[in-house]
């Protein structure tokens, strides 16, 4: 299987001008850091707060291109080629003043695609999102797993076959958190995409990933890959499994030392 994101040996900092007079070197977010991504795999990056982790997602949008070292897109070099992904941050950005169906229609809307087909060809997906009946509401009207369904089919429906998740259900509590978390691996598992997703949650990372990336501290760097032997489709009952706490404490002992 193919490679869809290949990174070789990739290193950021950022520049701070008033450090510089005094002296002082700039701060080192990532180095070092190589990892590849197969065509319609679930990849985790798990790692502590400041580690980069939103950063290398950032690199990966192509929405910073001060770094050293190489990032590939579907063969495509990102610092001469613009490769579309689809992007999501933990805050679902969803206009306030659109409706559920406008909002999700954005991304058509800034192609300047046919509306009107789309309309009827996102019905299906409108329904498999669990957003039936609620096109016309505004957001401020849905619950916060509900705001986070819009945001994703919008994600969905970004050109590129690349997802960039960076802490989608990280505002939600708890038991909306499972819930999204069994809804996005049933859907996943039925159109696949290749994704890349950013967590702190050790549980989340496991359940929903073919392979956990964890990251050492700042300056980040790939620790450990972690493959998951856990047979798709994904189901609440392997949480209870002993394999899976052997994860956790492999991890939890990966994030100790690092």
């Amino acid at each position: 299987m193919k490679n869809i994101i290949e990174i070789n040996r990739l290193n950021k900092e950022f520049l701070n001008p008033e450090a510089e007079r005094q002296g002082e070197s700039s701060l080192k977010v990532l180095k070092d850091v190589s990892l590849s991504v197969s065509e319609n795999e679930f990849v985790t990056l798990l790692g502590p707060s400041g580690c980069g982790k939103s950063t290398l997602l950032k690199l990966i949008a192509g929405l910073d291109a001060t770094y050293e070292g190489s990032i590939f897109l579907s063969g495509k070099d990102l610092r001469s080629n613009n490769v579309p992904v689809c992007y999501m941050l933990q805050k679902d950005c969803l206009m306030p003043w659109r409706t559920v169906l406008s909002n999700i229609l954005m991304p058509v809307e800034i192609k300047k695609g046919n509306l009107k087909k789309a309309r009827e060809d996102i019905k299906p997906l409108i329904d498999e999102f669990g957003l039936s009946g609620f096109e016309n509401y505004l957001p401020g009207k849905l619950s916060g797993g509900m705001r986070q369904r819009v945001a994703l089919l919008r994600t969905y429906l970004m050109e590129g076959s690349i997802m960039l998740l960076d802490e989608p259900f990280g505002a939600l509590d708890e038991i909306t958190r499972i819930q999204m978390q069994d809804w996005l691996i049933s859907v996943w598992e039925r159109h696949k995409k290749t994704v890349l997703f950013v967590t702190h949650d050790l549980d989340e990372a496991i359940f929903l990933s073919d392979r956990v990336l964890v990251m050492s501290t700042r300056p980040g760097t790939i620790i450990k890959e972690l493959r998951i032997y856990f047979a798709r489709p994904r189901s609440r009952d392997m949480v209870l499994d002993p394999k899976f706490n052997e994860y956790k404490r492999e991890i939890l002992k990966l994030l100790s030392e690092g």
